[in-house]
């Protein structure tokens, strides 16, 4: 976590064990102090840009945006390299937190990143960034806490839109957009070759008025599941099977290069994953269920869709084959 880029400069050796004492503080947590010595730290050498960008970091790191931002500009405006100092990242972080959207264009301009929307005369424009097309990555839920990785679409650098049912106990929801830190910790690999990164979450950006509904249902077959999830997707919801769907992984594993189960059509033996059939634990979404697995007819069910609708959308699905399917104990959860 320490920072230490190539400056002009040597940087005295009270700089030094400032930075390094706050860098120790900041593992444990005890930002005040840290933030004491970093300011400290920028006091003895206000010409070094990684004094302001380790107060920009100590700064996103309690979510104070407001300062965050401001000592990022100091950092940035420091440096001796045009693109893609980390410096500029974090400023985008900040700037998007505030919703300062020029500057959150300008941050990721700089970094080197292609921003669409700009206008013709070069003169920034004022809307938040869209069209960067990012692709999908997963965000790691409550990454301090009892972390969940969920997957989602990437709307720019800091913000992803989730697309997974997460688990009640994250406290989020299916649509949420949370804001997320710039460097990956750990990935997800498929079968065709593709690998997504896994961000840390760093805060709810905008909630969901959608809620999480956990249902039990009775699906036949694997095709009877598949026309739930399938039936709410085209309400413009999401049904997702978490007994086939989610697997408990230690932290080790969840933070590591893992495999998503994406679609080979081959078994495959996972030794990290320390769920039980059946049993889904609280750590990882995968693609979909893993293949080759023996059939359960009972599956679990997260459901997002409204109060109004989700009833219907479960009595439509049991009504296009009564014979093979049947849904029990619906519950809001989240």
């Amino acid at each position: 976590m320490r920072i230490f880029g190539k400056v002009r400069h040597r940087p005295s050796a009270s700089w030094r064990q400032a930075t390094d004492r706050a860098f120790t503080l900041i593992g444990d947590g005890r930002y005040e102090d840290a933030g004491a010595l970093l300011t400290r730290a920028a006091d003895l050498e206000p010409w070094l840009s990684e004094s302001w960008f380790n107060l920009a970091l100590l700064h996103k790191f309690r979510h104070d945006w407001e300062q965050a931002r401001t000592a990022g500009l100091r950092a940035v405006a420091l440096l001796d390299r045009e693109a893609g100092a980390p410096d500029w990242w974090n400023v985008g972080i900040a700037a998007t937190a505030l919703q300062d959207w020029p500057l959150a264009r300008r941050a990721w301009q700089a970094y080197g990143l292609d921003v669409p929307g700009q206008g013709p005369t070069g003169a920034g424009a004022i809307d938040e960034p869209s069209g960067m097309r990012l692709g999908s990555a997963a965000v790691r839920l409550s990454p301090e806490g009892e972390a969940e990785v969920v997957w989602g679409r990437r709307i720019d650098p800091a913000r992803l839109e989730v697309q997974s049912i997460p688990l009640p106990s994250s406290g989020r929801r299916w649509g949420e957009v949370v804001l997320h830190d710039g460097v990956p910790h750990g990935e997800r690999s498929t079968a065709a070759g593709p690998s997504y990164p896994v961000f840390d979450e760093i805060e709810l950006w905008a909630p969901s008025p959608v809620p999480t509904w956990v249902v039990l249902l009775e699906a036949a077959t694997e095709s009877d599941r598949d026309a739930l999830e399938r039936l709410a997707a085209d309400a413009g919801f999401a049904a997702e099977d978490w007994s086939s769907s989610v697997r408990l992984l230690c932290r080790a594993c969840s933070e590591s290069a893992m495999p998503a189960d994406e679609g080979d059509g081959t078994a495959h033996l996972d030794p990290h994953d320390h769920s039980s059939p059946g049993h889904p634990g609280p750590l990882g979404h995968m693609t979909q269920g893993g293949p080759g697995e023996l059939w359960v007819p009972e599956r679990e069910c997260g459901l997002a869709a409204p109060a109004a609708l989700v009833r219907g959308l479960l009595d439509g699905w049991v009504a296009d084959s009564p014979d093979t399917r049947e849904w029990r104990d619906l519950e809001e959860v989240c």
